[in-house]
């Protein structure tokens, strides 16, 4: 999504955390910035700002000084991957839990079990699995399954939280999912509530609502039409897969693997790969990426740490048992030169990345959501020399 949207112009900066609006009288006219990577704080100034900042709604109304008209409340949502084999299915199932919608979905080599609905209050950034959340969605499955999933089958666990209009009722689980746009103040627009699945309605009513306030003429939105950046000619490279891999000298599942992650922006990673050949390698101990994909998500994708890579870039931090630890020394290596890292640096990263796994490890051994929470924050996010 960001990519495509720098394609067609936009200004995209990765890490930048906005502290407060500019203000000319009762118009908001731009946004303050701090810079996460290079410390510094600068300005940007719009005719019209969109504040699209999911669950934490509240907190960007807030630096407005004014009472927000919207209230969104977290609620958490944690998931489960289990290896392919666990799991003797030909389909996905969808179930109804007393409190969620439970349902087992094949993804790859993979199935990914979900999810919860629970109240969340604590650090939004990242959110903690704890192990009574763990236990609830095995002991749901397992009552629809042949062979009972056991914790030693989960692969990996990952959190997220859905950003809902607060309403009258105390349950995350009956509160709205539909998202909501308003002008609460000149030169600001806000977005809040919605769901990742109805991204672009939000984004049509969103942009609609700021033309409004722009002094000239522009466009019907068009974002219905917008292919994302690895889209156009994917079905063409699909099916030419096999003479591909060939060229490349890879085997076919490799292509089929770039091409359903990149799409026809898999001839990006193939370029890296004929530069340097040993980029076509498999990635030590995340077998099912190759080391071209590390360097890509640094040099295409804006990545800026190694946990970037491992949890976000790929999904090593969730595909393997050993959520990405094994691997995680020669990922930085590959992309220090990409990013100028010194030693010391990587280094770094490698023993900041240990570190947050064996604190999600902890999080997930813990009984309840403060514990988990408290386990999480131990492995705080890690910040450049």
């Amino acid at each position: 999504l960001v990519r495509t949207a720098a394609k067609y112009g936009a200004q995209v900066a990765n890490r930048a955390r906005v502290v407060g609006f500019l203000r000319e009288g009762e118009r908001v006219v731009g946004a303050r910035v701090h810079d996460l990577e290079q410390e510094g704080e600068f300005e940007v100034r719009a005719r019209q700002v969109v504040n699209a900042t999911g669950v934490w709604t509240d907190e960007t109304q807030a630096l407005i000084g004014e009472r927000g008209q919207f209230h969104v409340r977290a609620s958490k949502g944690i998931h489960l991957v289990v290896p392919k084999d666990r799991i003797h299915s030909t389909t996905g199932l969808i179930l109804r839990t007393e409190k969620s919608v439970l349902f087992v979905i094949p993804w790859g080599r993979h199935w990914i079990v979900g999810t919860t609905d629970t109240d969340w209050d604590l650090d939004k950034a990242h959110p903690a699995a704890s192990s009574a959340d763990i236990d609830y969605l095995l002991e749901h499955v397992n009552e629809v399954l042949a062979v009972p999933l056991t914790r030693d089958d989960v692969e990996g666990v990952y959190a997220g939280l859905r950003p809902l209009l607060a309403g009258e009722s105390d349950a995350t689980s009956k509160l709205s999912r539909e998202h909501t746009v308003a002008h609460p103040v000149p030169g600001l627009v806000v977005v809040a509530g919605g769901k990742y699945t109805t991204y672009r309605v939000m984004a049509k009513d969103a942009v609609d609502e700021a033309v409004h306030g722009l002094d000239r003429r522009v466009g019907p939105c068009v974002t219905e039409e917008i292919p994302l950046v690895g889209a156009v000619g994917y079905k063409a490279l699909w099916n030419a897969r096999e003479r591909i891999g060939r060229q490349a000298g890879l085997h076919v599942a490799r292509i089929e693997h770039l091409l359903n992650r990149y799409g026809s922006a898999a001839q990006e990673v193939l370029d890296l790969i004929a530069a340097d050949p040993s980029l076509g390698k498999p990635l030590a101990g995340a077998e099912d990426y190759l080391r071209a994909e590390i360097v890509y998500g640094v040099s295409h994708e804006g990545a800026r740490h190694l946990d970037d890579v491992l949890t976000r870039r790929t999904r090593i931090s969730i595909e393997t048992f050993d959520r990405g630890t094994r691997c995680a020394r020669e990922a930085a290596e590959l992309m220090a030169p990409v990013l100028g890292w010194g030693e010391d640096q990587t280094d770094r990263e490698v023993r900041h990345y240990e570190k947050r796994v064996e604190a999600e490890r902890e999080s997930q051994r813990q009984p309840d959501d403060l514990t988990a929470d408290a386990a999480r924050l131990g492995a705080p996010d890690i910040i450049p020399l």
